[in-house]
């Protein structure tokens, strides 16, 4: 499950430039120029990590950042500002707004990819091999192994795949299709109703009598991994 970047950029040449070092190295890419299309994409799907251009069309890059960190379902993206700004007062401001880090034009392509791999690194542990961990569910992505207080769990192919999905993403709200697009893949053309029965199978994996059940459903919107 290669990790998403959305690369939020209305210079056109280095957008593309952005994306295709992106993609080159591994990561699902989407990208924008304008600032308010670039909050409609993060709250249908949201991605691992933002590059976020400072001035772009419609919403600035500034306020962009100070609307995803004020919704509790996007404040935990990592974010990274992008601007020909570099005076300190503006640095800070950026910083202090929620942006994870911040890199001044001309940059090199190669120092922000390595950048966007050390956030990612921190907000998703299982890029660089280490366990998963929530409350006290374990999932190992390198011999695919799930413990539960220290008890192995037997789960199918997929029901792994939705339990790592959840894990990576913690107490944020999933919808059915992000889940489908998550777990199968965006191209795929499996009914949504799909997603509820594989949660099923997946609670009775994890869940023994007496255990809480760390998958809520959430009424018309899906579901999230949190404590309840």
């Amino acid at each position: 499950m290669n990790p998403s970047v959305l690369v939020v950029e209305d210079d056109v040449a280095l957008c593309d430039l952005l994306s295709w070092n992106l993609s080159a190295e591994g990561y699902d890419v989407r990208s924008t120029g304008d600032g308010e299309e670039a909050l409609v994409m993060v709250r249908e799907q949201a991605p691992d990590a933002i590059i976020l251009d400072w001035m772009i069309e419609q919403v600035p890059g500034i306020e962009v950042c100070r609307q995803l960190r004020k919704d509790k379902e996007t404040a935990r993206i990592p974010i990274v500002m992008l601007t020909a700004r570099g005076e300190e007062e503006d640095r800070i401001r950026g910083l202090k707004t929620g942006a994870d880090d911040y890199v001044t034009k001309p940059f090199s392509p190669r120092e922000l990819m390595a950048r966007i791999e050390a956030l990612l690194r921190r907000s998703r542990p299982v890029l660089a091999g280490d366990n998963l961990l929530f409350g006290d569910i374990e999932l190992d992505p390198t011999s695919h192994r799930v413990r539960r207080d220290g008890e192995s769990l037997h789960l199918g192919p997929t029901e792994f795949k939705m339990l790592r999905y959840f894990m990576e993403r913690p107490n944020r709200v999933l919808s059915r299709q992000q889940i489908l697009d998550g777990v199968w893949g965006m191209d795929s053309d499996i009914d949504e109703r799909t997603v509820d029965v594989h949660i099923r199978r997946l609670r009775k994996a994890i869940n023994r009598a007496g255990d809480p059940d760390p998958i809520r459903t959430v009424r018309a919107a899906g579901y999230s991994m949190d404590a309840n």
